[in-house]
């Protein structure tokens, strides 16, 4: 479950490095995937061909207690990978479930190493496949005779037990959904949701029935409690014959190893879409926002002139009934007698130059 694709791409990188370089290599690497799986690749530079492969991986196992042993018919499927380059060393190398001793000198170069090379990096998923296809084999016929149907509870992560349950017509598997976020929880049920829309079209149906349920499906009554209490609800899928026949069986069977990573993948990657989304729309309109701040200050600068302008020119009543009246009296005083300043003084002279009578009582007639 560590990735999509059967065989790990990083290890298909180390694998090649090694069988294309020209002078010997010292490599003592480790090699850590999703899922605690660990790779050991060691090569020494006074045998380059040799190279030893290390494998330690969780391991499939019936019911709630985890297996940490190889089945003999997973390490007859190893062998069966590249029997030339490839060789099983026994007893393993300490901390890990498998050594492989392989022989680069014995893989073609050209496009075939990439083949080659390509399947031994898919021992992993041979492992887990080989597991899951052994416990559909021995499922107890006696309860199938009876018309019993117990569900085998398979575990490869402790947080993600999946049920598997065997008929006569089909194989339906179920996977109870568990998520730490609220927000994961309604991404996943939406996409479960579209899932039954999509499988229940007519170019789907060839595909294996999908349904979701928030509640347990019948096929689960008396299990634990613990192993029910979800809150993203049970998807189940109906296998039918035709969906295990020849090479699809690989292929059906590394789909449901690997449906739990499937869906975290999707929520993972809408979620990040979502985000990225809401921050591109935030900075749209950051930028409306700061556009329309800019043309604010700019009115407010011309605003605050022709106020400025207007104040210069306002006044209150009082002051315009009084600027009104000392504007009247100029036009009176204008249209009034111009006074001539030294005719003051001419009428002063003449006034003091007219004779004063001597007595009030008696004049003088002339002639």
């Amino acid at each position: 479950m560590a990735c999509f694709e059967r065989a790990s791409p990083a290890l298909k990188e180390i694998l090649l490095k090694l069988h294309r370089s020209e002078k010997p290599m010292e490599l003592d690497h480790h090699l850590h995937e999703f899922g605690s799986v660990e790779y050991h690749i060691r090569s020494s530079a006074s045998d380059q061909y040799k190279t030893y492969l290390s494998i330690s991986t969780p391991l499939l196992s019936h019911g709630g207690q985890l297996s940490y042993e190889l089945p003999r018919s997973s390490i007859e499927l190893v062998k069966g990978l590249c029997s030339d380059a490839v060789e099983i060393v026994e007893p393993a190398r300490e901390g890990y479930q498998l050594t492989l001793e392989l022989d680069l000198a014995k893989i073609p170069r050209g496009k075939d190493s990439v083949k080659i090379i390509t399947q031994i990096s898919t021992v992993q998923a041979v492992i887990l496949s080989s597991q899951l296809k052994e416990l559909l084999r021995n499922v107890s016929s006696q309860d199938a005779s009876q018309g019993k149907y117990k569900p085998i509870k398979l575990v490869y992560h402790p947080r993600e037990p999946f049920f598997v349950i065997k008929q006569p017509a089909k194989i339906t598997a179920v996977f109870p959904m568990r998520f730490k976020e609220n927000t994961d929880v309604i991404i996943a049920t939406a996409f479960f949701q579209e899932l039954m829309d999509v499988g229940s079209s007519e170019a789907w149906t060839k595909a294996p029935h999908c349904t979701w349920s928030p509640i347990p499906p019948p096929e689960l009554r008396g299990e634990l409690l613990e192993d029910l209490s979800t809150n993203g609800g049970f998807v189940t899928f109906d296998i039918s014959s035709r969906h295990v026949e020849g090479k699809r069986l690989d292929k059906t069977v590394w789909s449901l190893l690997n449906f739990y990573a499937f869906v975290k993948y999707h929520v993972k990657c809408t979620r990040g879409f979502i985000q990225r989304r809401m921050r591109n729309r935030l900075e749209s309109l950051v930028q409306v926002l700061h556009k329309g701040n800019l043309k604010d200050e700019q009115n407010v600068k011309k605003v605050k002139g022709v106020r400025w302008m207007r104040k210069l020119f306002s006044f209150s009543r009082p002051k315009m009934i009084r600027r009104r009246c000392n504007f009247g009296n100029k036009l009176k005083r204008i249209r009034s007698r111009v006074k001539i300043r030294w005719l003051r003084r001419f009428r002063r002279r003449q006034s003091l130059s007219i004779s004063k009578f001597s007595s009030v009582r008696g004049f003088q007639k002339l002639d």
